[in-house]
């Protein structure tokens, strides 16, 4: 329950902040760590496995439907999974909602949503090893390259451009 107050508090933070406008983003960070062997529940309630995309590049996105910064990036996420996917690009959009999956299901269609999305659980973000003990901030997006690492991590909204030059460089 803590960590579900500090994710309310920290994304309502966020809106208040100048944080919240596109370029800026609480953390940005060049890792090299092992990527968690998650397996997430899909919409149609088949499972997700991140091991199953091993030799990808995989781009995990934890958001929620209420999340102002979150959907600031969906059409960004469309637009890498268009360019990208071909190339070998996996976008993963992990909901944090508590809605069910069907309304999951209908706000990703209704956003035209081309890639993945599952859903996920707080103790998913902490699995990927990022920031211990601080507060999760919305959108939180980790980024595995081909070999299953996590090269990347960000907290919060990046400029779509700045994006994709990091996702390029993972493929």
């Amino acid at each position: 329950m803590k960590k579900f107050l500090s994710l309310l508090l920290g994304v309502a933070g966020l809106a208040l902040l100048p944080a919240a406008a596109p370029g800026i983003v609480t953390r940005d960070a060049v890792v090299d760590r092992p990527a968690p062997a998650l397996t997430f529940k899909g919409l149609d309630g088949k499972k997700v496995s991140l091991a199953s995309f091993k030799g990808k590049v995989v781009v995990v996105d934890f958001w929620a439907t209420w999340c102002e910064p979150c959907l600031s990036e969906i059409p960004g996420y469309i637009e890498l999974q268009k360019k990208y996917g071909a190339e070998g690009l996996v976008i993963i959009g992990a909901s944090l909602d508590r809605k069910k999956p069907a309304d999951v299901r209908k706000f990703a269609e209704e956003q035209g949503m081309n890639y993945t999305v599952v859903m996920g659980a707080l103790d998913n973000i902490d699995a990927f090893g990022g920031p211990q003990g601080e507060d999760i901030i919305l959108p939180t997006t980790f980024l595995i390259n081909r070999a299953g690492r996590v090269v990347h991590e960000k907290q919060g909204l990046m400029d779509h451009a700045k994006y994709e030059a990091i996702v390029k460089q993972a493929l």
